[in-house]
């Protein structure tokens, strides 16, 4: 029997949203491959999904390194022969107190861009042949409605809060419209999803209407297990499309 597999990046936190798919993905039946710029802080993460049963491999994965895309999907190739799913999850808010576009520090845009649009660009193209060996494989971007600030000029409070994250997710958004266009005539689809204020930083002081990460998760999961009847290039948030 063909193993289902899914990639999930930026699953290095216990209380991480990247780590709730996981573990939905592998309650699910998938063989989940965590990935981390460090792999030490994603391996005891797979080792609790197989204490639990659930088939669970730790890979260190560097956005910004080519080189260690490659090595991932090099692994991936060698184990399974196939990818069923990739949710591109890895990111951070490097710049939440900014609320400028004027006041944006460049080396903070570079690295949003990295992590949120380069890295996932690059490890789609890295990982295609494997995503084009699975019957019917699925992409999902993790996004944030700070996105939208951009696409309809919605106000959250500033000018533009976190300019160089909410770029990034933007631009992320717009990638994703074109990764559709460009598989349209193969069997993957790529879809973003915005999971929403999820409770993921209880060190920080999550606020009390904040998602549970499992419930945000969800969404997430069910971006990637369209059938085949799905749709491709749809940003979506709270389970509907967003125009």
């Amino acid at each position: 029997m063909t193993v289902k597999t899914a990639l999930i990046t930026g699953t290095s936190r216990a209380a991480g949203l990247g780590f709730a798919v996981a573990r939905e993905l592998a309650e699910q039946g998938f063989h989940v491959i965590l990935t981390a710029r460090d792999r030490a802080a994603a391996e005891p993460l797979a080792e609790q999904l197989r204490l639990d049963g659930h088939a669970a491999t730790a890979l260190r994965l560097d956005l910004s390194d080519r080189a260690s895309m490659d090595a991932v999907a090099k692994h991936v190739a060698e184990t399974f022969g196939h990818l069923d799913v990739l949710v591109n999850n890895a990111s951070g808010m490097p710049d939440f107190q900014v609320l400028s576009a004027l006041e944006a520090d460049m080396d903070t845009v570079r690295a949003a861009l990295e992590v949120s649009v380069i890295g996932p660009w690059g490890l789609v193209e890295a990982v295609l042949p494997l995503l084009k060996a699975a019957p019917a494989a699925r992409v999902v971007n993790v996004s944030s409605l700070s996105a939208q600030q951009i696409a309809t000029g919605l106000n959250l409070g500033a000018p533009l809060r976190s300019p160089a994250y909410s770029m990034a997710k933007y631009m992320l958004n717009a990638l994703t419209s074109v990764l559709a266009r460009a598989l349209a005539d193969t069997p993957i689809l790529v879809n973003a999803v915005d999971p929403g204020n999820t409770a993921t930083h209880p060190e920080r002081g999550d606020d009390d209407s904040d998602r549970p990460a499992a419930e945000s998760a969800r969404d997430i999961v069910r971006a990637a297990t369209f059938g085949s009847d799905g749709p491709s290039g749809v940003l979506f948030s709270g389970g509907q499309p967003v125009a």
